[in-house]
């Protein structure tokens, strides 16, 4: 019964759904891409391929009126008598030709600022007529490499699982979904992926969804890497200028408008390129529009391409978005990425209203089975046909992935790969089984050293073991490091386990222990990297250290929703360290500092005495009106930046070797960020906190905050530290008010400028300020210029900073950042 059921299934798909075909070229016979095709006074349409090609999907054997729209072509309406299907039906479209006489020209007004004026009047009009739909939505996204060489960095890249040929060339992602979308502006929206398909992946969930795909040019901004500004919005005349190219009729008599789109200024997040208007409606046509990389701050982008295109219907006298297309080009180091991805909305349902209860917090999920679709679904139900590098991607990804899944050729690979040299000892080995997927690592000793004054040169090791589970990302991994400090002569070992147990609760248990050496700040506020050259060159020793020995387990996962919870319980033995080098590379006169980060000076006390502690940590994490998509392998969750984050703790010294080493402890922190359309983005970061019953305790326990004495930052944002503030200079065991905010303009200043705007970089102001008792509040400001650098490299970051005891001025100086240096730790 069950078969027949999926048999009358199949046989009702492809009658629902059969297809017109062809090819739409210019009257050369060139193929044109992404032509709107769709029936007259409906919804229901389609695009053509890079080839031309396109398959319409209709319901019945009928006499069918299509249109054909393509910009800078004149409309084709034809009436197609469909007596079987598939109906082959080629189509040549003419170029349009403009016509400038219909307009007035005015010697005290350019023609084209009168119309967008009306688009931008109209503006909210015309967006309500789309604000709450319902549509079916397919997506297709392909990525191609060109000329990738063999080695990066000494390390072999390999041919991406067969996705590029000898030259280094090929298609290194292909992938389609099919949707059912729920939508109401903002950004309300409820997504279900039907069918998804990615190259040469049996088991792929793709990534492309509508919610990516929301480019509204009825909004005054539309969001990329930073906030676009709108060529119809608000403001858009102080930075566009417009010129009229031309009008023209389309298939009912439309008078379209031809707007060329002109950047007032190069450095600014703009577009240019044409936006096709319609007369008296004032409603969009068309957009064909570029994006330069560097406008948007993404200088490995070289330019992006995005069209839309909008259908009409008679019936509900709308104007709606039928077809969009992203291409883009990108690039370094000879390196050429190209990709492209196309959207079809089609059986759009405009709506006055939806139920309460129609969008929640989830806003994508799957259907059943919806990467298990075979080919002749996709036949049938993809709208754009693919082109026959892609569909040849596909057979070929298709045919590699089942000879590389086999049991011979994942054994013949790591026979190869599990090969052992007598190199290996320093440079690292790694044995694995790729059939049960699991794989042992040693890492080697060719790892960048360390320096500081308590073990002088010191190198680390890693052992580890790791076991994944690819189908629900689940996995479990333990291992061991080692570190030996040459001129202390100690070796010390540390070992842990942990466990994914759940991707749809994000749920981990941890456990560690062993002896390592920690900063008495144990947010590390200086690097082991930056440490080093500032002692080795400079023979300045910020870094603090103490010895612990401890075990310690933890637990944590999502409650809810936006609600994280974590505890975790450790006993550890505390023991003070000294220096016990003086060495540098470069000879000065100065002195190292004591490790003693209570007194600088004092060479015979550590700052702690050895005593014992343990310690049981509570934590709350609350992201409200947190979104997510829920994927058949996990959760991902979508931060949602209209509410704050909430982080709330509690921490219990006890059991101490003496009393006095007991306490409690609880803090409190809100983070926020915002994005304030072309004006840049606005974060705040708050974080207070009370010690009780610690008059006593450990320097180890106090809370420490981030201050920076060596002027360099691996940080690309100072939410959550200082610039200029001392290391230890401002611990405390009693209780504090700290508050970090910046507002980086995103370019809104700084590209108006002349000759500043050639530096095409983002001004920043900041604020931090730290509160203690007795003590008054320290304070800085800084001013400062992000992305600096030349040609396509935009790693640095340098602000002025001055810092304040109350009133009182204290010092400046310079803070940079570069945050390459993160991958020298």
């Amino acid at each position: 019964m069950k078969k027949l059921f999926l048999l009358l299934s199949c046989l009702s798909s492809f009658y629902s759904f059969s297809q017109i075909r062809g090819t739409v070229t210019d009257e050369g016979g060139l193929p044109l891409p992404f032509v709107n095709i769709y029936i007259e006074n409906t919804y229901i349409g389609t695009t053509s391929n890079e080839k031309g090609q396109y398959e319409l999907n209709i319901q019945n054997r009928e006499q069918v009126a299509v249109i054909y729209q393509y910009l800078g072509y004149k409309t084709q309406k034809h009436i197609l008598q469909i007596n079987q299907f598939p109906h082959y039906f080629d189509v040549r479209l003419k170029e349009e030709n403009y016509n400038l006489q219909e307009v007035v020209l005015s010697s005290t007004e350019n023609p084209a600022n009168g119309i967008i004026r009306n688009a931008i009047a109209n503006r909210k009009q015309n967006s309500m007529k789309t604000a709450r739909f319902t549509a079916d939505f397919y997506s297709r996204g392909i990525f191609r490499l060109k000329n990738a060489p063999k080695k990066i960095l000494g390390q072999e890249i390999g041919d991406f699982d067969g996705a590029l040929d000898s030259t280094g060339t090929g298609i290194l992602y292909l992938s389609e979904t099919v949707s059912k979308i729920i939508f109401e502006k903002p950004d309300n929206l409820n997504e279900k992926i039907i069918a998804s398909k990615i190259s040469g992946r049996d088991n792929g969930f793709s990534y492309n969804t509508a919610r990516a795909t929301i480019y509204d040019f009825y909004d005054n901004t539309i969001q990329f890497s930073i906030s676009m500004i709108s060529p119809i919005a608000e403001n858009a005349f102080g930075y566009y200028k417009y010129s009229l190219d031309g009008t023209f009729y389309d298939e009912r008599n439309n008078l379209i408008n031809k707007i060329k789109v002109i950047p007032r200024r190069d450095t600014e997040p703009v577009f240019e390129g044409y936006i096709y208007i319609i007369e008296d409606s004032w409603a969009i046509y068309g957009i064909d529009l570029d994006i330069k990389g560097y406008r948007m701050k993404e200088e490995f982008l070289d330019v992006m391409k995005l069209k839309q295109n909008f259908s009409y219907n008679e019936t509900n006298q709308i104007w709606a978005k039928n077809s969009q297309s992203l291409e883009f080009e990108a690039g370094a180091f000879g390196i050429k990425f190209t990709g492209k991805f196309t959207h079809v909305y089609s059986n759009y349902n405009f709506k006055q209203d939806f139920d309460k209860k129609t969008f929640s917090k989830e806003v994508l999920s799957f259907e059943e089975n919806a990467n298990k679709k075979d080919s002749t679904y996709w036949n049938v139900m993809r709208p754009v046909p693919l082109t026959e590098e892609e569909n040849s991607d596909y057979i070929r990804k298709d045919s590699i992935q089942l000879v590389r899944k086999s049991k011979p050729y994942l054994d013949s690979i790591d026979r190869k790969n599990n090969r052992f040299k007598i190199d290996k000892i320093l440079t690292g080995y790694s044995y694995q089984n790729s059939e049960k997927n699991w794989r042992l690592n040693y890492s080697g000793f060719l790892k960048m050293p360390h320096f500081n004054t308590v073990q002088g040169w010191n190198l680390s090791t890693d052992l580890s073991y790791t076991k994944r589970n690819d189908d629900d990302r689940k996995y479990t991994t333990f291992g061991t490091r080692f570190n030996y400090g040459f001129a202390e002569e100690k070796l010390r070992v540390t070992g842990y386990f942990s466990s994914r147990l759940d991707a749809k609760t994000n749920s981990f248990l941890n456990f560690s222990g062993g002896s390592q050496v920690v900063q008495f700040n144990q947010n590390q506020p200086i690097s082991p990297f930056l440490n080093s050259m500032a002692s080795l060159f400079f023979k300045e020793n910020y870094m603090k250290l103490f010895e612990k020995n401890y075990v310690s387990a933890s637990y944590s996962q999502e409650v809810i929703n936006g609600l994280f919870a974590s505890a975790s319980l450790e006993y550890a033995e505390r023991k003070p360290l000294f220096n016990n080098t003086d060495y540098v590379l470069i000879k000065n006169n100065k002195e190292y500092l004591s490790n003693n980060p209570l007194d600088a000076t004092d060479f015979v006390n550590g700052g702690i005495d050895k005593h014992n502690l343990m310690k049981f940590n509570l934590n709350t994490r609350i992201n409200f009106g947190q979104k997510y998509i829920s994927r058949p392998d996990g959760k991902i969750n979508i931060a949602n930046n209209d509410y704050p984050t909430l982080i709330l703790g509690y921490e219990k010294g006890f059991a101490g070797n003496e009393s006095n080493y007991n306490y409690d402890f609880v803090a409190g922190r809100i983070s926020y960020e915002k994005s304030l359309g072309n004006k840049g983005t606005f974060a705040i970061n708050l974080k207070g906190g009370k010690f009780f019953n610690a008059e006593e305790i450990s320097f180890v326990d106090y809370s420490h905050f981030n201050g920076n004495q060596i002027n360099v930052s691996a940080e690309n944002r100072y939410l959550n530290n200082f610039n200029l503030l001392p290391y230890y200079s401002r611990s405390t065991n009693d209780s504090y008010m700290e508050t970090h905010i910046e507002h980086n303009f995103d370019g809104f200043i700084m590209n108006k400028i002349p000759l500043l705007n050639k530096l095409k970089s983002t001004l920043i102001i900041g604020y931090h300020q730290l509160a203690i008792p007795d003590v008054k509040p320290y304070q800085e400001f800084s001013v400062g210029l992000d992305k600096l650098g030349f040609g396509k490299f935009k790693l640095l970051r340098l602000d002025y900073v001055r810092s304040y005891n109350g009133s009182q001025y204290v010092g400046d100086g310079f803070m940079f950042g570069l945050q390459l240096l993160s991958i020298f730790d």
